[in-house]
């Protein structure tokens, strides 16, 4: 079976479509297949990363490693049964159409609660949070006191994602393995750093998941996102002398894919 990433957190701007696609394209670069979801049914960004980049590829004559994109089908209301709910069987349609093809599935979870999101938790072999160096988005997670340094309790998402566990040992699946990035680091504030990087430390022990390096905040991605590329594709399209910023976030990218610690997948980039 296709091993299921969920890119989730109930917060928009924390930049999950952005490590989608480049967690995407990376195994798709690495020789694994792997089809993308997008469950955001009104900003679809990820669907939009992946129409831009096939319109560029396309127009340049490219031929670039790329994950699939399926949008979520349709389902006939009436073939479902008055005691189920439609949106599940939208998501496992599209599930099971590409657990046929494909090594990896990655499913891009909208910045809000909904009923497509919450079943994709439950399907989450990893599951990826990107996070903001910030206490606004680190009460998602749980709630601290106002000195930023004492954890009170589990927020609204650790509960969804406790909630996605207990269903998946009641179906005897095995355990997800929650991944917290700190994305979007800026170079300042260094006292913040502190407070966010110790608080997590905390919780991560008491909650049950594991930290790993996200994304710095960079100009890179917003100028890539237009012609749909990575990082890892700048080379290909002419960039013949990649700049200090996008090494080090080539390195990043390479540090997350390991942190992940996929199933077979064996770093070559």
């Amino acid at each position: 079976m296709a091993h299921i990433i969920v890119v989730g957190n109930e917060k928009g701007g924390a930049g999950k479509s952005t490590v989608s696609m480049h967690i995407s394209t990376a195994l798709a670069r690495m020789g694994h297949r792997i089809g993308t979801l997008d469950l955001d049914m009104r900003q679809q960004t990820l669907g939009r990363y992946a129409d831009n980049r096939l319109k560029f590829l396309t127009s340049s004559g490219l031929d670039l490693p790329s994950p699939t994109f399926l949008p979520l089908p349709e389902v006939d209301p009436d073939t479902v049964p008055p005691d189920e709910n439609l949106a599940d069987h939208r998501l496992r349609a599209a599930v099971a159409h590409l657990e046929k093809l494909n090594d990896f599935i990655l499913i891009d979870c909208p910045g809000s609660h909904t009923r497509l999101s919450q079943i994709a938790h439950s399907l989450a072999d990893t599951l990826v949070t990107p996070l903001n160096d910030s206490f606004v988005d680190f009460d998602l997670l749980a709630h601290v006191d106002a000195s930023g340094e004492k954890v009170e309790g589990p927020s609204v998402y650790s509960e969804m994602v406790w909630n996605a566990r207990q269903l998946r040992s009641q179906a005897r699946l095995k355990p997800i393995d929650w991944i917290v990035l700190r994305n979007r680091l800026g170079a300042q504030n260094m006292v913040n750093k502190m407070k966010m990087e110790k608080a997590l430390e905390r919780l991560a022990k008491r909650i049950g998941f594991r930290i790993a390096p996200g994304f710095s905040e960079r100009v890179v991605f917003r100028e890539l996102f237009p012609r749909g590329l990575t990082l890892l594709d700048l080379k290909d399209v002419g960039v013949k002398q990649l700049n200090i910023s996008n090494v080090a976030a080539r390195q990043e990218l390479r540090e997350l894919i390991k942190a992940l610690n996929l199933p077979e997948v064996s770093i070559s980039f």
